[in-house]
């Protein structure tokens, strides 16, 4: 067989179920070779960075490979996004990319990027955006190259890998003489039983104590399953539980034992749980910028850090841990589990704070849609077992904030690196991987002019995904920075089309609502239709989302007759 022929076959091996890329000549032979696979669907995308966001959805809550390819050149850079989300949010993902012939290496010749005289240099940029990056210069090496890369893929914090497959390797009469099935044994990271023992020892005197012990739970605990554990620790322990705003729904959002999301734009419920800790046991999280109010400097002054994390660089940034657990989160916290079961008697139950996103008053400034209430009825109808994604914007603060969800369901903002766009885009790898889960995108129509245009794509492959736009017109997160920052603002709003009337034209269901009651029969008519659809929301401009410089107070934000005036200003 031939190398792309090898590749595939090895992939199907090791359970590959979807490939997402775009047409090239390099990419040719491997097009070909995914037309004749009996297991993997092929989705050719309009664009190779929606190919790349494609396979990390398709990573995102399986522990499944996400595949993406493109030609060379142009094509392969245009992976760079979503490799640099996999790197960021932990997505074992293989990129494999054409690459031009090494005979002409350094002639300038089409697509090169070898790095000689003056070609862009791939190797290097790709080395720089995965855990590692292969040239394959042997056909015989294609499955040992295969079987390094995607063991590299999952071995500890999962990841992106990518393999160059020069031009030369594809011509007729270069054949892969020695395959074998690729294997995947990957070991898992397993906490060390002594330190199990010695923090399960310090949360016992500190139950013992009445001291006060929060779990905040981030996306690593829902990535690794474990939530029975989660819910197992704070039901045995009485320990209240806060989420970062990628670890909504690890537990039930309605259990009396969760508190809600702690983040700049999270609840105050979660904030002054926070603020009267004594212990906190943070349990698959970054401790990043917005779950950290800036990497504030004495937010666990005063408090004893313990860290669970499958990656022992995270305990060496911004905060260093008293109790470091190197592990994968569901193998930590059943271990802790059982050391503390053999500890620690009954637990009073704690006083609990209950959470205050029904609270907030919406006031209704102009006609349009409120983004608050737009988010609640979003949740409200989420069906269970649900999927949200949010990408980049205001929108995210409203639905983090106002959406409950239920168990089962799921909610993953933009990560770390935290493109615009990469949801719109892998919301559909999403819902390959889960064809019985609804799919929803909320999304600015900022991010939804990036690259909805693959909207064509959700239709010709029949891919049911729901985007909904908070349609205002505006950049409003940068809006508000610049109005803070520098008291004015400058290019940061735009006209749209008719989004829903691009939706129709492109054979998807497309509904244009202003009324909450609108959006809601829109909401409903697209979960029972089982077909790609578009719901452009008219929000009001001046509504701002749920804000806080720090965990000691909130700062609503400004509101509406302020806004207008500094801007008439």
């Amino acid at each position: 067989m031939r190398v792309y022929e090898a590749l595939v076959k090895g992939l199907e091996g090791l359970g590959v179920r979807a490939a997402f890329g775009g047409a090239g000549e390099n990419a040719a032979g491997l097009m070909l070779a995914l037309k004749h696979s009996r297991q993997i669907r092929p989705v050719i995308t309009r664009h190779e960075q929606a190919a790349s966001f494609m396979a990390c959805g398709y990573a995102m809550y399986t522990n499944e490979l996400g595949f993406c390819f493109a030609t060379a050149g142009p094509g392969a850079f245009n992976l760079f996004s979503g490799l640099a989300v996999a790197m960021s949010d932990s997505y074992p993902v293989l990129a494999v990319s054409g690459y031009a012939s090494r005979a002409w290496q350094g002639w300038g010749s089409l697509n090169e990027t070898s790095g000689l005289n003056r070609t862009p240099d791939s190797r290097a940029m790709f080395a720089a955006t995965t855990k590692k990056s292969f040239l394959l210069t042997d056909a015989a090496d294609t499955c040992d190259v295969l079987e390094e890369a995607v063991h590299i893929a999952f071995e500890g914090r999962p990841g992106p890998v990518h393999i160059h497959v020069p031009e030369d390797l594809t011509h007729r009469g270069v054949e892969v003489t020695d395959f074998r099935p690729v294997r995947l044994d990957v070991q898992p990271v397993t906490p060390d039983p002594a330190r199990v023992e010695d923090i399960a020892s310090m949360l016992a005197e500190a139950l013992a104590q009445r001291k006060r012990i929060v779990a905040l739970v981030g996306f690593g605990a829902i990535r690794s399953g474990a939530g029975a554990e989660v819910r197992r620790l704070i039901e045995r322990f009485r320990i209240p539980l806060l989420t970062t705003l990628d670890g909504k729904g690890i537990v039930s959002e309605g259990h009396p034992l969760a508190v809600g999301v702690f983040a700049d734009s999270g609840h105050s419920s979660a904030w002054k749980a926070f603020r009267e800790a004594d212990v906190v046991l943070c349990i698959g999280n970054s401790l990043n910028q917005h779950a950290t109010f800036n990497y504030r400097e004495d937010l666990f002054a005063g408090k004893v850090l313990v860290h669970v994390n499958i990656s022992e660089a995270e305990f060496h940034k911004a905060y260093k841990p008293d109790y470091p657990l190197h592990s994968d989160a569901r193998l930590a916290v059943a271990a802790l589990n059982e050391a503390l079961d053999k500890k620690v008697g009954e637990v009073p139950a704690p006083h609990v704070t209950g959470r205050d996103y029904g609270s907030r008053p919406e006031v209704h400034q102009t006609g349009k849609i409120h983004p608050g209430a737009l988010a609640r009825s979003i949740g409200r109808l989420l069906p269970p077992k649900g999927i949200l994604l949010a990408d980049a914007g205001a929108h995210l603060a409203w639905l983090g904030y106002y959406v409950e969800l239920k168990e089962g369901q799921n909610f993953r903002k933009a990560g770390s690196f935290g493109p615009m766009a990469g949801h719109v885009n892998g919301a559909i790898g999403l819902k390959l991987a889960h064809p019985e889960r609804t799919v929803v995108v909320g999304c600015g129509d900022g991010c939804y002019s990036l690259s909805g245009f693959e909207l064509m794509t959700a239709v010709q492959y029949e891919i049911p995904v729901i985007w909904i736009i908070f349609d205002d017109e505006e950049f409003k997160l940068i809006k508000l920075f610049q109005l803070t920052a520098y008291g004015e603002t400058a290019l940061v709003e735009f006209q749209n089309p008719d989004f829903a009337a691009y939706a129709r034209a492109c054979g998807a269901d497309g509904y244009r609502v202003d009324t909450l009651d609108a959006f809601e029969q829109a909401f409903r008519a697209a979960l029972a239709s089982g077909r790609p659809t578009l719901i452009d929301a008219r929000i009001t401009r001046w509504a701002v989302p749920h804000y806080s410089p720090s965990p000691d107070g909130v700062l609503a934000g400004l509101d509406a007759e302020t806004v207008e005036a500094r801007l008439r200003d």
